[in-house]
């Protein structure tokens, strides 16, 4: 799996073909499609990343993220 900062450059790569406007209907689609597949995957590894996240308490023990 491409890290998330491949996929973002992946997907700007993307928004700047699609927004040239010198590509067929048919390259759009696939550019669009492609796009969203790694938008998916660019969120899904920002949230495993901030299940991993912790805080640290007052005493200094973490605790996970959305611990109240």
């Amino acid at each position: 799996m491409a890290s998330i900062e491949e996929n973002f450059t992946k997907l700007e790569t993307i928004i700047q073909r699609l927004e040239n406007g010198e590509i067929s209907l048919e390259e759009a689609f696939a550019g669009y499609s492609e796009g969203m597949k790694l938008l998916k995957d660019c969120n899904d590894q920002i949230d495993r990343v901030e299940k991993q996240v912790l805080k640290l308490t007052e005493d200094g023990t973490p605790e996970p993220l959305d611990a109240r």
